[in-house]
């Protein structure tokens, strides 16, 4: 599974405060603390008002750029800050997001035209976002379609097909399973992706309904989440429902990640 840190985010309250006090030592903690658990890309997310998110998210950056060479998913809802900062970036990454919305397709998809940048789609437009199959497909296949004629490939795509809350929408597991089975029947190569939490809001124990989540999205052909590497219960629960899915021979990954003390038992 493709794992994208998710810790560098100012929406999280301990973040918020270090960027409010531009504590560069609490952000460095954050990328190597990642970095250690193997992650494949580093959420940036500003998560602040819009008028200072530009200064916030440059910041960030360049404090991540000065640490590591990992690549990093740009997470910002404005099409025109990505567009601003997409240049600031040493390593191509993943750009978060384009969707349905307004113009963001036409605003992100010449930036990407001849590079080696990804690119996370969310399955909404400007009648929101469905809990329809058919409608999240549709709107996936025309995000896709959009995207071919800048040069972008399907496996260049990260398709969310935004799982909505279990607690208001009590068949939102299956319409997700449906929709990324789908989204991969007709393009093999595409990817998906999705956080975990969004499953659990207005529910007790989110932990154990999130951790289900995360296996029954994986088996569902799930390619990669946004989650926090840190947390020994979510990887432990990725390289379990590998192993259980086939997806690693012999249990190779799985053993050697508890040798190497990743999951299991903390040793001390």
């Amino acid at each position: 599974m493709i794992i994208i840190g998710e810790k560098i985010n100012g929406a999280i309250p301990s973040v918020g405060e270090a960027i409010k006090r531009r504590d560069r030592d609490f952000i460095v903690d954050l990328v190597k603390r990642q970095l250690e658990a193997d992650t494949d890309y580093l959420d940036v997310c500003a998560g602040t008002a819009p008028e200072e998110e530009l200064e916030v998210i440059n910041w960030l950056i360049d404090i991540v750029q000065a640490e590591t060479d990992c690549p990093m998913c740009i997470d910002s809802p404005d099409p025109k800050i990505l567009e601003a900062i997409l240049p600031r970036c040493k390593t191509p990454g993943l750009i978060n997001s384009v969707s349905g919305e307004g113009t963001k397709c036409e605003i992100i998809f010449p930036l990407m035209e001849g590079t080696e940048w990804s690119v996370v789609a969310l399955t909404c437009d400007d009648s929101g976002i469905p809990t329809e199959t058919q409608k999240k497909v549709e709107i996936a296949v025309n995000i896709v379609e959009k995207a071919a004629k800048y040069g972008i490939t399907p496996d260049r795509i990260f398709v969310d097909t935004l799982v909505m809350s279990l607690a208001t929408v009590n068949d939102s597991m299956l319409k997700f399973m449906e929709a990324v089975r789908e989204i991969k029947r007709l393009y093999p190569t595409i990817k998906t992706t999705s956080g975990l939490s969004n499953i659990s809001y207005g529910m007790p124990y989110r932990k154990v309904v999130n951790q289900n989540f995360l296996t029954l999205a994986l088996s569902a052909g799930m390619d990669s989440g946004i989650v926090d590497p840190t947390n020994r219960d979510f990887i432990s629960t990725i390289y379990a429902a590998e192993a259980l899915l086939g997806m690693d021979k012999h249990c190779r990954k799985y053993n050697k990640a508890f040798r190497a003390g990743k999951i299991g038992p903390i040793k001390k």
